[in-house]
């Protein structure tokens, strides 16, 4: 667990028992970045699998107390190129009444940390909605830079469902 000497929040590797935690946040993250609601029979099994197989990923969690007030997850890419993993950062969520607190920097301090002791991570990536202006400037002053990359993608499992209009 590691937490700044001034900041009342922790970082932790996340268990099963934060697994409904988990699952809310990510539903919070859909609904308030794209506007779909996750369906829970895939998002709970989900959840499930990352928490039950470290070759999923891994999810952190900043706790205050006992309270999970954010989470992030990692996945693996192997880089032909640069002969190294890079990690993918996913599912990147602060619950909003705790938001600008310097929570996520934790959670980002926490994997770099973790990323330099390994000797074949390379680098950290992560995607962000092109219209999440609030998200991209964090990142940036964290350091990251656009990758200049188009993300693309084929699914083979049902899109989730868009929110009626008027909700949030």
């Amino acid at each position: 667990m590691t937490a700044p000497q001034t900041s009342p929040y922790t970082i932790r590797r996340a268990v099963p028992a934060d697994a409904p935690t988990l699952v809310e946040f990510n539903r919070a993250l859909a609904r308030e970045t794209e506007r779909i609601e996750l369906d829970p029979g895939r998002i709970v099994p989900g959840v499930a699998a990352v928490l039950q197989d470290e070759q999923r990923g891994r999810y952190f969690v900043a706790c205050l107390g006992e309270e999970i007030v954010g989470q992030v997850m990692h996945t693996w890419e192997w880089s032909d190129w640069r002969n190294g993993h890079i990690w993918w950062l996913q599912s990147v969520y602060i619950a909003p009444e705790h938001r600008g607190r310097g929570i996520f920097r934790q959670l980002w301090d926490h994997l770099c940390e973790l990323a330099a002791a390994e000797p074949d991570v390379v680098g950290l990536r992560l995607y962000v909605e092109h219209g999440n202006h609030a998200a991209q400037a964090t990142y940036r002053r964290l350091g990251m830079d656009e990758a200049g990359y188009v993300v693309m993608e084929r699914l083979f499992c049902p899109s989730p469902a868009p929110l009626p209009n008027g909700l949030p």
